[in-house]
């Protein structure tokens, strides 16, 4: 851990803060932040920065209930940016939005971001909008049966593959896997949430055994 003192802050004092959702890892905004609002960060874990048009210090959140509930804190290379991991309550932007950052301005043709919640939300349109020709509408109204089926022979296919020591074809049939396991969660109501809190809450217990381990 870096101390407070080691942090480059500019002539006016402050230092830029970049806010990042920790469950999707979506940055949600950026904002400035002082020595006061920083401390005030670290001591009430909720972000607090300073007003650059006000003057001021705010607490995000206090007026609208959309607090951002700090995970950790980390400075750049140069220590003059500050990188803010959080929980968020509520959206970040003043407009309602998730993230501030919602308007596109350039997207390759070549490249595309993937991610798991937007993985997600495409399965659960397929059951909510039922597309002709779409395999995952397909598994939808075949039912509950139809698809722990297939999430047993792509976990069948993923033993044969590993067992193998197939690098590649394991990647590949354990990337059908965790996709047949998302249709199966989208059937039983399961979000990524859940899941992401039920490991969260198993990496606390692992944590605390190898400390104890460590220290017997």
């Amino acid at each position: 851990m870096i101390q407070v003192d080691e942090l480059k802050f500019d002539e006016r004092g402050l230092i830029p803060a970049v806010v990042v959702d920790a469950r999707t890892r979506k940055v949600l905004m950026v904002a400035y932040m002082n020595r006061e609002s920083l401390r005030i960060s670290m001591e009430k874990e909720l972000t607090c920065f300073y007003s650059r048009s006000r003057n001021e210090l705010w607490v995000k959140g206090e007026t609208s209930g959309n607090y951002q509930h700090i995970v950790s804190i980390t400075a750049d290379c140069d220590r003059d940016t500050l990188l803010v991991v959080v929980e968020p309550d509520g959206p970040a932007c003043h407009l309602g939005t998730e993230t501030c950052f919602e308007y596109p301005v350039y997207e390759s043709e070549n490249r595309h971001d993937f991610t798991y919640e937007g993985l997600m939300e495409l399965i659960l349109g397929r059951k909510t909008n039922k597309k002709e020709g779409s395999y995952t509408t397909y598994l939808f109204e075949k039912g509950l049966d139809k698809i722990l089926k297939k999430v047993g022979e792509e976990s069948t296919e993923v033993i044969i593959a590993a067992k193998a020591e197939d690098k590649k074809e394991t990647v590949y049939e354990i990337a059908d896997l965790a996709y047949h396991v998302m249709v199966l969660m989208a059937e039983a109501g399961i979000t990524l949430e859940d899941v992401r809190a039920e490991l969260a809450s198993r990496h606390v217990i692992d944590h605390k055994v190898k400390q104890e381990k460590m220290t017997s």
